[in-house]
């Protein structure tokens, strides 16, 4: 089953408080919080708050969007990342795959992450909660191949990888890639956009309706629970994002 919801740092300049209202209002039933922002990485203080503002309005927090770069533990500290993870209660931990592409990476580059990998996901299991990767350019999960290179080197069995259309991806690769990381794969980051002339031009989700379909059907198929999490609104409009949380609701009421 796929679940609607939003990932916070789409409204940058609203408030926890302001970001929970306008969740509710749109019907969705989830939060990604960011860490950068929102629910600070190591700020026990504002997590708990934020956890209540949730349990409270009936909001599930099914993952937490840290900026973690994997094997680059001198920039953040894993243990706030996860004492903040632990104080939102969330069962996942959003992190990054270093902050190389998986062409540009050595095989040094390659070893410290998985190493570190290893370390923060054997860390995170102790206390209950999965990792999943970002996937995402400039990080060694920049491609289907290569994030399933590294789930496999890491191999642990609580750590998956999110999704979401890179940029300039095909439909046919899109399917493709949706189809590999299957095994492994956890909630999905949905946006319509078209590159034009080297910059990203935001669109409303229903643009879209075809393509995001698809891939909807195509996940929903391979079973299991996950979160389907609104990012990258046109204009960081909050009315486009009602528009775009009804589109949503829509196509996953009628699966």
């Amino acid at each position: 089953m796929i679940s609607p919801g939003l990932v916070s740092i789409t409204f940058r300049q609203l408030t926890p408080r302001q970001i929970v209202d306008l969740v509710v209002q749109a019907g969705l039933t989830a939060i990604e919080w960011g860490g950068d922002l929102h629910a600070p990485h190591g700020d026990r203080a504002a997590a708990l708050e934020i956890a209540q503002m949730c349990r409270d309005a009936g909001l599930a927090v099914p993952t937490y969007g840290a900026y973690y770069r994997v094997g680059h533990p001198e920039i953040l500290p894993f243990a706030d990342v996860l004492a903040s993870a632990l104080a939102l209660g969330t069962p996942t931990i959003r992190v990054w795959a270093g902050r190389l592409g998986s062409k540009e990476a050595d095989a040094g580059y390659w070893a410290a992450v998985v190493e570190d990998s290893q370390r923060i996901v054997d860390q995170a299991a102790d206390a209950g909660i999965a990792i999943a990767y970002e996937f995402h350019g400039n990080s060694l999960t920049d491609t289907a191949e290569s994030t399933r290179r590294l789930l496999e080197a890491v191999e642990r069995p609580t750590l998956r990888s999110l999704w979401q259309p890179p940029k300039g991806s095909t439909p046919a690769e899109n399917r493709r890639d949706i189809d590999a990381l299957a095994p492994w794969l956890s909630h999905i980051h949905l946006f319509s956009w078209r590159i034009e002339e080297g910059q990203t031009i935001r669109l409303p989700l229903s643009e879209y309706a075809i393509q995001w379909r698809e891939y909807l059907a195509r996940i929903d198929r391979q079973g299991g629970d996950r979160y389907a999490l609104l990012e990258f609104v046109r204009n960081d409009d909050p009315a486009q994002f009602l528009a775009d949380a009804a589109t949503l609701r829509g196509w996953l009421a009628q699966r």
